[in-house]
């Protein structure tokens, strides 16, 4: 089986374009090329050997833990003098502060990373969110999210971070998937491909790193790899079709990084319950020899319950590296973890020229990313420029683009000077659409529907919790029965603010009009309540299968009051 998949993936890369080297600047001149390498040669001969292991780990500073915590980060930044942090919760301010001092203590510039999914909001609240992933799946325009991303690459300049850890290329096949779902694109390789190109180049063209992720893919997973191990157990054909078709397509196009997912994915690895962070059969067999990439190879947070409960700090960062990552994120153990590694490289298990090898991939980064001569950041109004009405902008924009109609029989929208009764369900917030609907709305509770006149439009909305991307987006059995109730005798419109899985079982055969909205927060309530008063055009595309009836590509655009219905439906046939 092993074979199979090597043999199909190696004529796939000899067939494929030339793989860049990494990430480098677009219009690089052999001036600049050869300035960089020099850089590179003379800072790796100037570091002693420890110093080169330091390059290998990255770990997470928090300013939600306390000075004794970040005095520990202190001394590894000095003693172990570690190659970079990972930025967490939750002061923007602090984390300035922290990193003009830690860059100042560093021989080399640190490379500063963050998980910015979603923008700087997933790590720092005060931040403004800006759409998951599944919800950007839903735009047609995918320059629009190359837009946010820009945005994106703004805010990160401003906080001093050098590499975002996005975007997810994980197809999300699997509904019940616990940790990917909504950062997710969808389940429609091309979609998944189109739209993680236009993020990455949003980044890295305004001098931002990207980082696909998780390799060899997560989206079809029913266990959370935060907790435990998560077993793939495709063969290679979909394999080859599904999970990697994403990461095969997007590595040739100069994307910075490739992280890898704890993951046991028997097809790629015979060893049992090898993760694939620790695989060197999936890392160098078939990630660096047989896709032939070049970039960063960066393992995913090396505390995730899925690997740290089954490895000693230090030998898991050991296991890694040796198994072919450039970096170790999120490092438990970055002392023992380079004792480790020097003692294999003295018993000969590693050669040194693997150090060399992704030191000065590491370094050459840093050199493209401009740490050649570091900034320092100044904190003074952080929260104000990560969070103004720029940002808004364009975030209610990018939800008004993603809202999808998915039927509309009785043609209720616009619904514009009509009376019109509005009944919020499940547990989440709603004022916000409420309020910008208009005055001709009336709000009814659940308990309240037999008194609306029969014969009303009636706009009913699933407020799903969304305050992190994990929550559950089954709708209860008393909303059903009141969306059920309701349509016995009223025109219904159903808006669901959550994810597009919300439908799974829901009885839609006598609901007139469905539109999905993807999330429930203020942009993308004002977003929707400005599309349903015909204020905006809605012309989203349902990004994942959901069932029988709702497939990806669903959608009606409607205009101006006109709509027409587009049935077209995307296949990941077409990438075998």
């Amino acid at each position: 089986m092993k074979k199979l998949i090597y043999t199909s993936l190696f004529v796939f890369a000899l067939l494929s374009p030339s793989v860049k080297a990494q990430y480098q600047p677009k219009n690089l001149s052999k001036d600049d090329l050869k300035k960089a390498h020099q850089w590179v040669d003379k800072t790796y001969n100037s570091l002693s050997q420890d110093e080169k292991l330091g390059q290998l780990f990255i770990v997470a500073l928090y300013t939600n833990k306390g000075e004794n915590y970040i005095e520990q980060v202190r001394n590894i930044v000095v003693n172990d003098k570690i190659g970079g942090l990972i930025l967490m919760q939750d002061d923007a301010a602090r984390e300035i502060n922290l990193v003009n001092e830690f860059q100042q203590k560093s021989k080399v510039p640190l490379m500063i990373g963050m998980d910015a999914e979603w923008g700087l909001f997933q790590r720092i609240a005060t931040a403004h969110k800006f759409p998951w992933a599944m919800t950007l799946g839903a735009i047609q325009d995918k320059s629009l999210i190359y837009q946010m991303s820009a945005k994106i690459a703004e805010d990160c300049h401003r906080m001093g971070i050098n590499w975002d850890f996005a975007p997810v290329v994980d197809v999300n096949t699997n509904p019940n998937n616990p940790i990917i779902g909504n950062r997710s694109f969808g389940s429609e390789v091309d979609n998944v491909i189109s739209s993680a190109l236009s993020y990455s180049n949003g980044l890295q063209d305004h001098t931002i790193l990207a980082a696909i992720k998780h390799f060899p893919g997560h989206g079809d997973t029913s266990t959370d790899s935060h907790l435990d191990l998560p077993v793939v157990s495709h063969n290679a054909d979909r394999l080859n079709a599904v999970e990697l078709a994403p990461f095969k397509a997007l590595m040739d196009k100069g994307i910075g990084g490739v992280m890898v997912a704890h993951l046991y994915v028997p097809s790629l690895e015979s060893g049992k319950g090898i993760p694939a962070s620790v695989s060197k059969n999936i890392i160098t067999g078939l990630l660096k020899d047989k896709l032939g990439y070049k970039g960063l190879i960066i393992t995913d947070a090396l505390n995730m319950g899925a690997v740290a409960n089954k490895y000693k700090p230090g030998e898991l960062d050991a296991l890694a590296f040796k198994a072919g990552n450039d970096i170790m994120l999120f490092s438990q153990g970055v002392s023992e973890g380079k004792k480790l590694i020097q003692k294999a490289i003295d018993k000969r298990e590693i050669p040194q020229s693997r150090i060399e090898e992704s030191v000065k991939k590491i370094l050459l980064t840093k050199y493209f990313l401009g740490l050649d001569k570091y900034t320092p950041r100044n904190p003074e109004n952080i929260n104000s420029d990560l969070n103004n009405d720029s940002h808004k902008a364009l975030v209610q924009n990018l939800y008004a683009n993603a809202l999808t109609l998915l039927k509309d029989e009785k043609k209720l929208l616009p619904i514009t000077g009509k009376q019109v009764y509005y009944v919020p369900l499940e547990e989440a917030p709603y004022q916000t659409f409420s309020n910008r609907l208009g005055s001709n709305v009336v709000v009814k509770k659940a308990g309240e529907i037999g008194s609306i006149p029969a014969g009303s439009t009636v706009i009913v909305g699933f407020h799903k919790d969304n305050s992190t991307a994990y929550k559950p987006y089954k709708i209860s059995a008393e909303s059903k029965k009141v969306l059920a109730d309701l349509t016995k005798n009223q025109n219904v419109i159903l808006n669901v603010f959550g994810s597009a899985y919300a439908l799974k079982d829901i009885d839609l055969s006598k609901v007139s009009t469905v539109l999905v909205a993807y999330e429930n927060n203020d942009d993308s309530m004002s977003a929707a309540a400005d599309a349903l008063n015909g204020k905006t055009k809605i012309w989203g595309r349902l990004p994942v299968l959901v069932n029988d009836q709702l497939k990806p590509g669903m959608g009606i655009d409607l205009n101006q009051g006109i709509s027409t219905m587009n049935t077209s439906v995307s296949s990941t046939s077409k990438q075998q």
